[in-house]
């Protein structure tokens, strides 16, 4: 990568951290650093539990527990078992934990006020659609995508919205009785694939693969979740999918779709997929394609994780196939 590239990284991120107060002990004046307001607002009115706060605010469980003792220690937060599972720890606010919640909202309201104050209007145009780009691009680089069993409780939530999904988008619905459904097994080492996009933790994303010994690979099952359209999370799906096909040998991959689902299509094509003739008797789908893989080069080949036995993590939700 580009060292000047990383360089204007790197000198953006120092900006940032000096004009928002990230180095400063007494953040927003109320006597403790950010990373203790940051926690004390993320927990909210309703609670948190403590694995879900750790993985939105991609804290390790170290860090984690020594924020939160010096929260309790102030007397602004308790942590207890869950009202509905004593496994699970949950953080509250206290009541003196709710106002300074208050205080704190104000204060990053004048903060953020004071940012733009000092702009004309069109600057402050300028500067707001650059952050929402900005935020936009970074939370994109925080999801990841993983090799899992389809049987995983988050595979089988993706699976489950992306049903949902076709029967909202289809003319007559979806009845998946109706069509070639492909069973868990067939979309796990050895037979297949299944990968899945997640964003700090939670599903976003789903596909997967069959293999077909020598017969093309087919793509199964891609589907993005709605709130994180836009991210780029469906080419980057795409993209794993076709890398690990490339990767066990595999030259060509195929897939059935429906014309309704407008975004997806688009993107196939975008992707170098060209329509084929129907090579199944899908009952919804009204367009085939396939693509030619090229062969990894030697390097990339040889450090590839083989498609079976996969579970390689790659950061980067898709739309229904």
């Amino acid at each position: 990568m580009d060292a000047h590239v990383i360089e204007r990284v790197r000198r953006f991120n120092r900006t940032v951290a000096q004009r928002i107060g990230a180095l400063d002990d007494d953040y927003l004046a109320r006597g403790r650093p950010l990373g203790e307001c940051r926690v004390l607002w993320e927990i909210g009115d309703e609670g948190s539990d403590v694995r879900s706060l750790r993985s939105r605010l991609q804290l390790d469980s170290g860090y984690a527990s020594r924020l939160l003792r010096s929260l309790e220690a102030a007397g602004l937060v308790t942590v207890g078992a869950s009202d509905h599972d004593g496994r699970v720890r949950t953080a509250r606010l206290t009541e003196r934990g709710a106002a300074e919640r208050v205080v704190l909202d104000r204060r990053s309201d004048a903060l953020a006020r004071s940012f733009l104050e000092p702009l004309t209007g069109d600057q402050r145009r300028r500067l707001t659609q650059a952050m929402d780009e900005v935020e936009r691009l970074l939370t994109a680089a925080l999801v990841e995508i993983d090799a899992v069993d389809p049987a995983h409780p988050h595979a089988q939530h993706c699976l489950r919205e992306y049903f949902a999904e076709l029967d909202r988008r289809f003319d007559a619905g979806f009845d998946p009785d109706r069509s070639r459904l492909a069973d868990p097994t067939e979309m796990r080492p050895p037979e297949g694939v299944f990968c899945l996009a997640t964003l700090r933790g939670e599903p976003v994303g789903c596909g997967g693969l069959k293999f077909h010994g020598e017969a093309p690979t087919e793509l199964k099952r891609m589907w993005v979740d709605p709130a994180a359209r836009g991210l780029g999370v469906g080419r980057r799906l795409l993209a794993e999918l076709e890398s690990r096909a490339a990767a066990g040998g595999r030259r060509t991959v195929r897939l059935d779709t429906n014309g309704s689902l407008t975004e997806a299509v688009a993107m196939y094509r975008s992707a170098g997929y060209r329509e084929v003739d129907p090579f199944n008797d899908e009952t919804y789908a009204d367009h085939w394609f396939e693509k030619r893989l090229p062969p990894l080069p030697t390097s990339a080949a040889s450090t590839a994780a083989p498609p079976p036995t996969a579970s390689t993590t790659t950061s980067g939700r898709s739309r229904p196939a």
